[in-house]
C-alpha cells in the first residue's frame, strides 16, 4: 500500500473525488473537505485551507488541494507556496471540467455564459436561487443575469434528472440551455497523475480516462 496522501477539496468536489477514488482503487487517497458555501465568500477560502493543511501536516508526507483558483485573485497559490502543497490547475471547476481548450471555445462562442455542473444542478436553489433572493425577488433575475444569454451544463454524469433540473434553472434565469457532457475532464487526468502509484486491482483492465 503506498503511502497516504491527503486531498484537501472544495465540497462541491466530494462526490466526483470519491467517485474517481473508488474506480481507480485509490485506496491511500484521503479525502478532507471545506464547505462549498465558501464560494460565496472566496477570500475567506485561502485562510480555511490554511488551517486545513496545518492541521494535517505531521500526519501526511504529501497533501494536494482540489481547488481551483476559485474567485481568490491568487490567494490560494499565495497560502500554497508557503505551506509547499500544489493544487489543480486553472481558474475555476468549470475549467477542468471541461478541459481548458473547450472551456474557452465555450466562452468565445458566448462570453455571456451562465455555468453549472452536476454540484451545481443538483443544488441549485441552495447556491444560487436562495442566496441571491430570487426566490423572494424574482425581480432580481435582471440585476443578476440580464447580461447573460446561455446556461451551459458541464455534466460529469448521465443523469436524466440533473438534465431536467438544469434545464428548469435555465428556464426560470430566462437563458438558452446546452447540455454538454465532460465527464471528469482534467480532474480526473490530475488526479490520476498524482495518484499513479495504485494499489493492483488483481488483474482487471485499469480504468480508462474519460475526455
Amino acid at each position: 500500500m503506498p503511502e497516504p496522501i491527503l486531498v484537501i477539496a472544495c465540497g462541491a468536489l466530494a462526490r466526483e473525488i470519491d467517485a474517481l477514488k473508488h474506480r481507480w482503487g485509490w485506496r491511500h487517497l484521503h479525502l478532507k473537505c471545506i464547505d462549498a458555501k465558501l464560494h460565496n465568500r472566496p477570500a475567506e477560502i485561502p485562510e480555511r485551507l490554511r488551517r486545513m493543511i496545518r492541521r494535517h501536516r505531521a500526519a501526511y508526507e504529501e497533501i494536494f488541494v482540489a481547488y481551483a483558483d476559485c474567485g481568490t485573485a491568487g490567494g490560494i497559490d499565495r497560502v500554497l507556496a508557503e505551506e509547499g502543497a500544489e493544487r489543480l490547475e486553472g481558474a475555476h471547476c468549470y475549467e477542468f471540467f471541461a478541459g481548458r481548450q473547450r472551456f474557452a471555445e465555450l466562452a468565445m462562442a458566448e462570453p455571456g455564459t451562465f455555468y453549472l455542473t452536476d454540484f451545481l444542478a443538483r443544488h441549485f436553489d441552495r447556491f444560487v436561487t436562495r442566496p441571491l433572493g430570487l426566490d423572494r425577488h424574482p425581480e432580481l433575475r435582471d440585476a443578476y443575469f440580464g447580461n447573460y444569454r446561455k446556461l451551459v451544463y458541464l455534466s460529469q454524469t448521465e443523469d436524466a434528472q440533473l438534465i431536467e433540473s438544469a434545464a428548469r434553472a435555465a428556464a426560470r434565469l430566462e437563458l438558452d440551455f446546452e447540455h454538454v457532457r465532460c465527464g471528469y475532464g482534467e480532474l480526473e487526468t490530475s488526479l490520476a497523475a498524482r495518484f499513479r502509484h495504485r494499489p493492483s486491482n488483481h488483474g482487471q483492465e485499469s480504468p480508462r480516462l474519460l475526455a
